[in-house]
């Protein structure tokens, strides 16, 4: 297991105990980059307007399409560990 893949792993559990639950578009940064990390681009097709939560977790990982999945992992690391100070 490579380095970068140790510190997206624990920063994965980090991310379940975090002392305050962050916002919602953090929440939504958070999602988008695991999903681009771990299953690359964004596939299907885009949610309908009216189902809020699919269609924003969809908005949110189509804006990372292009990022090479090491760029997500090290982005999410560097995420969750500013939401741990």
């Amino acid at each position: 297991m490579s380095d970068l893949t140790a510190r997206f792993t624990q920063a994965q559990a980090d991310a379940n105990t975090l002392p305050e639950r962050p916002d919602n578009d953090t929440l939504l940064k958070l999602y988008a980059l695991y999903k681009q990390a771990t299953q690359g681009d964004v596939t299907g097709d885009q949610p309908g307007v009216f189902d809020f939560v699919k269609r924003a977790k969809y908005d949110a990982w189509a804006a990372m399409r292009g990022t090479p999945a090491q760029s997500a992992m090290e982005q999410y690391v560097a995420l969750v560990g500013s939401l741990r100070r």
